[in-house]
C-alpha cells in the first residue's frame, strides 16, 4: 500500500456503542464521492481484505436499497441490505444496515484543497455486550475497508 496517496490521520476510535474512522485521501472530494456512489467502483473496494461482493440491487438514493452479498476469503457469504437515507453530493451519505448487526452509518467528505477527509462513523443500535463482540469484528473491518478505499483512489489518480 502507497503511504503516498493516503493518510490515516486517525486509527478507529471505538466508543460504547459507535465506530469512528477518519482518513485523508490525496483524491479530490468528488472523486472520492463518487467512489463511494458508482456501483462498479464501490464493488471493487467495499469489504475487509480478503472480501469481495457480489450486488443484487443498487438504489444509490434517498428512499433506495442497497442490497449486496460479501463473499469471505473462507467462502462464507453474508448478505447485506442497507437502506439509504441521505445522499448529499458530495458532502454526505447516509445509510441504515438493516440486518444484523444494526447500525447507522454516516460518511461525511470535506475538501481540504483538492485532498478528502473521509470521516466514516457507524452507529450500533445492538446492546452494549452484543456490541461488545461486534466491534472485535467491525472496527478492523471498517479499517481495512478504507484502506482498500485508498488503493482504488490511487489506482484512479
Amino acid at each position: 500500500m502507497s503511504h503516498n496517496n493516503e493518510t490515516n490521520i486517525a486509527a478507529a476510535q471505538v466508543g460504547e456503542c459507535e465506530i469512528v474512522i477518519t482518513r485523508v485521501f490525496n483524491a479530490p472530494r468528488e472523486l472520492v464521492f463518487d467512489a463511494w456512489t458508482n456501483e462498479e467502483q464501490l464493488s471493487k473496494w467495499w469489504g475487509p481484505r480478503g472480501f469481495s461482493s457480489t450486488f443484487q440491487k443498487f438504489e444509490m438514493r434517498p428512499g433506495g436499497t442497497w442490497e449486496f452479498i460479501m463473499h469471505g476469503p473462507d467462502g462464507v457469504n453474508f448478505p447485506n441490505t442497507n437502506e439509504i437515507l441521505v445522499v448529499d453530493k458530495p458532502e454526505r451519505i447516509v445509510l441504515k444496515h438493516a440486518v444484523f448487526p444494526h447500525f447507522t452509518a454516516t460518511a461525511v467528505f470535506e475538501d481540504l484543497d483538492g485532498k478528502t477527509k473521509l470521516t466514516y462513523s457507524s452507529v450500533f443500535e445492538e446492546t452494549v455486550a452484543t456490541f461488545d463482540k461486534v466491534k472485535v469484528y467491525a472496527a478492523p473491518g471498517a479499517e481495512q475497508t478504507m484502506d482498500r478505499l485508498g488503493e482504488h483512489l490511487a489506482s484512479l489518480i
